[in-house]
């Protein structure tokens, strides 16, 4: 049974953005994850965050996760060999930057940057931990390498299980020296991504139909099982927004008790969040590389920088859905007005007022 953090324990934590440290590497890439002891909100919430660079020639060996997760390619291209459960064969998908894909329970998966690359391959994983090892943190499996499962095994084991002799079942299981991330011998040849095989798997938020577009004022790509039907073996939802050069996200929060976990993943701005009683639990600056996470319920606005501000989030349910308490959408302009002249101990005129503004707008304001 999972234990439910205190409103207290919440209101005290620190949800200040942050950054993630590198766990491991070599000269084809590295592991970067967020730990609870670092940002408390990921175990309160049981969501692990991390991220995965490649180098030209760099490939993240076979593994599976004990979370379902959401991957996002932040930058770069290259492949991804995906083993889902009982599946007869592996799908080998051309991955680029924008794309999406929801990874369940049990899935293998590897990663690979081609080795004329120009650019390194970088891919954000998001996911539940709630039924992993650590609550706030990815416990991933290698199947193969120097932490590789078989390594635990006898050499008995082994070679009971894949039909060798003594000798090969040794040394197949001690040839690969490399942990978690190697690079591929120079002219290796990997198997060819495959386009068909993104059917059904992949959506990319850069090239998707957007389900908000205010001129001046930002744009909204969201991610759920209509448009991503693994996204419902996975639990969560997720979205990419990019909103303008100081531009305003309304305040707002998950109407469906879901926690939202997000990356920035261009420019920054100012974000402000407001809990239980009013109390403001954070007003700090977002930047590119950061992490936060906004309590369930808690209300979230942000306004960008000049340059603007661009995040990808996943929120703890599959289709959530948000209520906003600024614009056309607003709740405001549903309550009848004699209930916000008496919630507002305010008059009649400066309740038509405080109507009568943000009639056109959407979520997202352009500066005036």
């Amino acid at each position: 049974m999972v234990q439910r953090t205190s409103n207290a324990e919440v209101m005290s934590m620190d949800l200040s953005p942050k950054k993630p440290a590198k766990a491991y590497g070599s000269d084809g890439g590295a592991y970067y994850d967020w730990s609870p002891a670092d940002l408390p909100m990921l175990g309160a919430a049981s969501i692990g965050a991390a991220k995965l660079h490649l180098f030209a020639g760099g490939l993240a060996l076979p593994s599976y996760s004990d979370s379902a997760k959401i991957a996002y390619v932040l930058q770069g291209a290259g492949a991804c060999g995906l083993v889902l459960p009982e599946a007869a064969s592996e799908k080998v998908i051309p991955v680029k930057e924008g794309d999406t894909l929801a990874l369940p329970f049990g899935a293998v998966t590897w990663w690979h940057n081609a080795e004329g690359a120009s650019a390194e391959m970088v891919v954000l994983f998001l996911g539940d931990t709630s039924k992993g090892h650590t609550p706030g943190r990815f416990t991933n499996f290698q199947l193969t390498g120097a932490a590789g499962i078989f390594t635990g095994f006898s050499t008995e084991f082994v070679a009971r299980a894949w039909d060798l002799d003594q000798d090969a079942a040794a040394k197949i299981v001690s040839t690969q020296p490399g942990s978690g991330v190697v690079k591929i011998a120079a002219g290796h040849r990997m198997p060819e991504p495959r386009v068909e095989d993104r059917q059904g798997v992949v959506l990319n938020c850069l090239e998707a139909p957007l389900d908000v577009d205010i001129p001046g004022g930002g744009r909204v790509v969201v991610l759920n099982t209509a448009n991503l039907p693994p996204v419902k073996d996975v639990g969560l939802g997720s979205d990419l927004v990019r909103i303008d050069g100081k531009s305003m996200c309304s305040p707002g929060f998950s109407c469906d008790s879901a926690y939202q976990v997000t990356y920035i993943v261009r420019g920054g701005g100012r974000v402000q969040v407001v809990g239980i009683d009013g109390t403001r639990v954070l007003e700090t600056r977002a930047e590119a590389g950061c992490l936060f996470i906004v309590p369930r319920f808690f209300v979230v606005s942000k306004i960008a920088d000049d340059t603007g501000m661009e995040w990808f989030s996943i929120i703890t349910t599959p289709n959530p859905i948000f209520s906003h308490l600024a614009g056309r959408t607003s709740v405001w302009k549903a309550i009848s007005p004699e209930v916000l002249e008496t919630a507002f101990n305010t008059t009649p005129e400066m309740e038509k007022m405080f109507r009568s503004k943000r009639l056109d707008s959407e979520i997202f304001f352009a500066p005036n």
